[in-house]
């Protein structure tokens, strides 16, 4: 049982440290397929309209206002995961926009909609979990608890 127990406190002392680094492994890998996808819709406005406008269907907005919606997002929500900041709310946008695009495109592949899920997964993951103490949130979170 002593055994046990020393491999317990060791796995326990192990996850204090790597944790952090995972939860910030999530935000990055997550921010950057977001944010790579704003900047392929900045690179031709005209043909994300477009596609806005035949390829995808987004409910209730116009081609143009979702095209900006979803490029405003994807440029600017990445950002905060990658610092950290407002993180809670911007996985949440991040989640609805996935599902939304999720939805919206009616020939996805399977390949496509298993990204979306692990995607979506993960953002919910930084949703309920937090960001972790690599944040500006924990950061910003201590400091103003006066620690």
């Amino acid at each position: 049982m002593n055994f046990l127990k020393k491999i317990a406190i060791l796995a326990d002392s192990i996850s204090v440290w790597l944790a952090p680094v995972f939860d910030l492994a999530i935000r990055l890998y997550v921010a950057k397929v977001f944010f790579l996808s704003g900047l392929t819709k900045i690179k031709n406005w005209n043909s994300t309209v477009q596609l806005f406008e035949y390829e995808y269907s987004v409910p209730l907005l116009s081609p143009e206002l979702a095209a900006f919606l979803a490029t405003a997002a994807e440029l600017t929500l990445p950002v905060a995961l990658v610092v950290g900041l407002l993180s809670r709310p911007a996985a949440l946008a991040l989640f609805v926009l996935n599902y939304v695009a999720m939805i919206s495109y009616p020939d996805i592949s399977p390949a496509g909609i298993k990204d979306h899920w692990l995607w979506g997964a993960l953002l919910l993951v930084t949703f309920f979990h937090g960001p972790g103490k690599i944040s500006l949130d924990h950061w910003l979170r201590r400091w103003l608890s006066g620690r």
